[in-house]
């Protein structure tokens, strides 16, 4: 008898949620693909590099600093395209990188902020907002 009385709580519910706005999807981390970087810069999309090596102390601590951006709202429309410093040279060629722990900014194909060994978040952030 009980069950019954929490079916229509439970539908009532579920009605409830269909019905609020979805929230904003975080943004997208994801490996160095070429066709992906020029797909979206073709796009016009906000576009974060982040050039890390698995070793590399800074890169750990600006890892926390890019997966809490990315996360929110704001953030939502852009990609982070993470290359790696020991594989992807001829990717850290093209982008005029010469160190690990470097963060580019891009609106479309226009560059608008880079940083090496940066770990303050509010840099970051500023970084994360020229690419908006």
């Amino acid at each position: 008898m009980r069950r019954t009385c929490f079916r229509p709580v439970v539908a009532a519910l579920i009605a409830a949620a269909l019905l609020v706005p979805p929230l904003a999807r975080a943004g997208e981390v994801t490996a160095f693909s070429k066709p992906a970087f020029q797909a979206a810069q073709d796009a016009g999309k906000p576009i974060v590099v982040f050039v890390n090596a698995s070793w590399c102390v800074t890169c750990r601590k600006q890892k926390p600093i890019v997966d809490a951006l990315i996360g929110e709202p704001a953030f939502a429309a852009a990609t982070v395209f993470v290359v790696d410093y020991d594989r992807d040279k001829a990717v850290l060629r093209e982008l005029g990188v010469r160190d690990r722990s470097t963060l580019i900014a891009f609106h479309g194909k226009t560059e608008r902020a880079r940083s090496s060994f940066v770990t303050d978040p509010a840099k970051i952030r500023a970084l994360f907002e020229s690419a908006l």
